[in-house]
């Protein structure tokens, strides 16, 4: 079975969020080395908005590296005079499969709604490029307007739909907003990211409290648009457990349904180009 994370981060000389592993630097073989005591084949890489593109640049760098490994969802700054050509010429870079944008700085949050990425939403469905957002809240139907408004554009929600990505939110208080997200499943061009899990529950693994939640997301959209992942630098248990947590400890996900959300689903979703024997 193919396993791929939907997210991780790589930095260099830098600092990350609290939440995250303190530490100056998480390069490309830190990573490889967990995943390899995970049984994780692949990863898509994440670089971090705040460390603009230099992030960008380290996680490039890391795709040459060890192209069978790593791909990209990255970021530019989407106020550039070159925007539009820069989402057309946006594959030509290596790896780069899509967007990933959190939108969390205060000038940032009244682009959902203000019309100011109208040209962004139009430019990437024309590229046929997937976008990832951090949407929670009033954001999701937020994004779910978008999606409707763009049909051949392809959105997913991050972290589960988490408030914001908030890491303070835990156990149910998590989830608030999975009405609001699970109404999007009629929509053929949204999905979800199962990223972080573990981090949404204050209950030891293998987190029980909340895989009830996880299996309504999964029988709403169909393991098809259900994408597991770590975020591993803030998860408060081992890469192995992430996996486990979801291949061993709920007997509901199985056979070609489990092949899909713990690596098929989210190839195919990307357009990622994998080896023929991986």
């Amino acid at each position: 079975m193919l396993i791929v994370d939907s997210q991780i981060h790589l930095w260099k000389n830098g600092k990350m969020s609290p939440h995250h592993r303190q530490i100056p630097t998480y390069s490309a073989e830190d990573a490889l080395k967990e995943m390899a005591t995970a049984g994780v084949d692949c990863a898509v890489i994440h670089p971090p908005g705040a460390m603009g593109e230099p992030a960008n640049a380290l996680a490039v760098e890391a795709v040459r590296g060890y192209p069978d490994k790593f791909r990209i969802l990255g970021h530019f700054d989407l106020q550039s005079p070159d925007r539009e050509k820069i989402v057309a010429r946006w594959r030509e870079r290596p790896g780069m499969l899509g967007f990933r944008y959190t939108f969390n700085e205060p000038h940032q949050k009244a682009w959902w709604t203000d019309g100011s990425l109208d040209w962004f939403w139009a430019s990437c469905e024309k590229a046929r490029l997937p976008v990832g957002l951090l949407a929670s809240g009033a954001n999701i139907k937020v994004l779910g307007k978008i999606a409707e408004r763009h049909p051949g554009l392809k959105l997913h929600i991050d972290h589960i739909g988490r408030g914001g990505g908030r890491a303070d939110l835990k156990d149910d208080a998590a989830y608030a907003d999975l009405a609001d997200m699970l109404a999007l499943a009629r929509l053929p061009n949204v999905a979800v990211k199962l990223s972080g899990a573990p981090s949404t529950s204050t209950q030891p693994y293998p987190y029980k409290n909340i895989h009830d939640y996880l299996r309504r997301i999964v029988e709403a959209f169909g393991p098809a648009r259900c994408f597991w992942g770590t975020d591993i630098t803030r998860m408060p248990c081992t890469y192995r457990q992430c996996v486990t947590m979801f291949t061993e400890e709920m007997p509901w996900l199985k056979g070609r349904d489990l092949e899909q959300v713990m690596g098929a689903a989210f190839v195919a979703w990307l357009g990622w180009k994998r080896p023929a024997a991986a």
